[in-house]
């Protein structure tokens, strides 16, 4: 078994892709527009203008492959009930992932600092609203 998370956007999932690509340097491994769907839905299903909008995505952040979609782009903010977890391998690059996450519109949740699992944890929401953890492991 396994757990992915499916990321919705609202509309913006081509420029998030593009933001993790250059934060984090994700690979987009799967690209399916609204109009590419070899099944397409009846009528009344999907919103009219979501023709060229993001109907399936796939993208790696080293390891993790994460899914996506501009979803109906019906403009509400996406939940924030869930948080996505990196860890790092140096305070540095926390602070280094924190700081790029955060910038141009994103929001510090909670400021980077030493706590007692870690010596650099800091939780922020990027510019589309999706929450990060941004933190080293501690030493077993």
């Amino acid at each position: 078994m396994q757990v992915q998370p499916y990321v919705f956007f609202n509309g913006r999932c081509e420029e998030a892709l593009a933001f993790y690509q250059e934060v984090l340097g994700a690979e987009t491994v799967t690209l399916m527009r609204f109009r590419e769907n070899p099944d397409p839905p009846g009528p009344g299903c999907i919103a009219p203008g979501l023709d060229d909008k993001v109907m399936h995505a796939e993208f790696r952040v080293g390891t993790s492959t994460l899914m996506a979609s501009d979803g109906v782009a019906d403009g509400k903010p996406i939940g924030s009930s869930i948080s996505l977890s990196l860890t790092v391998d140096s305070p540095e690059r926390v602070r280094q992932l924190f700081d790029a996450l955060g910038a141009d519109g994103g929001a510090v949740q909670m400021p980077m600092g030493p706590t007692f699992f870690s010596p650099a944890f800091g939780m922020v929401a990027d510019r589309f609203g999706l929450s990060w953890m941004v933190y080293v492991a501690p030493a077993t």
